[in-house]
């Protein structure tokens, strides 16, 4: 059986739209404001609403996205990715496989996964993901993450998935902002998954297209 081809994602500004960090304004106007900034991908994360709810935000935000070029992943729910037409879904460990997920929605869904331990780098179903995010980096408000990483502890996972697979892009995710971005980028970081330090801003569009700028000359002066 040929290698399914990898879809191609750019998950250089990942922006989670949650709306337990949105200071209670519509979590679609505020993703628009994300997109106008330069997010290159926005992720629909929902732990305390109900399925009803989250299918009504998806649409709403897929209708914001739509003919942007910016895709919209719902985290931990393949089926509400579905039903809503969403790009794709964002899985933790405890969710379902990958291989699941993409019986659901297809191979051209985007299927991401969260990494957590040296354990799950060296596990993790690479030919059946998109992209990973490494975590917690830095400690969060945002989520339970009572052992953060450090980026030593990134890149040490980073380094056992890259020498499974080169192409992979992995990200970094938790704790992250515009003072933690140039040293993740140089550490090897393809992107940043950034949920407070855009959505909790006063101004999202500015607070987004500061930190476009910073990850665009981090990749620049990394690369060369």
């Amino acid at each position: 059986m040929a290698k399914r081809q990898r879809i191609p994602v750019d998950i250089s500004l990942y922006a989670i739209a949650d709306p337990a960090r949105a200071k209670n304004r519509p979590i679609d106007h505020l993703v628009h404001d994300a997109m106008a900034g330069g997010a290159s991908l926005v992720q629909y994360r929902d732990k305390l609403s109900s399925g009803r709810i989250m299918y009504e935000r998806t649409q709403n935000i897929s209708e914001t996205l739509y003919e942007s070029g910016v895709p919209l992943i719902v985290n931990d729910r393949a089926d509400i990715a579905f039903a809503a037409g969403a790009d794709g879904v964002h899985l933790g460990q405890d969710d379902i496989y990958p291989l699941h997920a993409r019986e659901i929605l297809g191979d051209k869904a985007i299927i991401g996964l969260s990494i957590k331990t040296l354990d799950d780098a060296r596990t993790a179903p690479l030919d059946d993901l998109d992209y990973v995010f490494i975590g917690g980096v830095f400690e969060t408000e945002s989520k339970d993450n009572p052992a953060a990483i450090g980026i030593d502890g990134w890149r040490q996972r980073a380094d056992i998935m890259r020498n499974r697979d080169a192409d992979i892009p992995i990200g970094a995710i938790a704790g992250i902002d515009e003072s933690n971005v140039p040293d993740l980028i140089a550490a090897g970081a393809d992107g940043v998954a950034i949920i407070s330090a855009i959505f909790m801003a006063d101004d999202v569009e500015d607070a987004t297209r500061v930190l476009r700028q910073i990850v665009d000359r981090a990749i620049q002066s990394r690369d060369g």
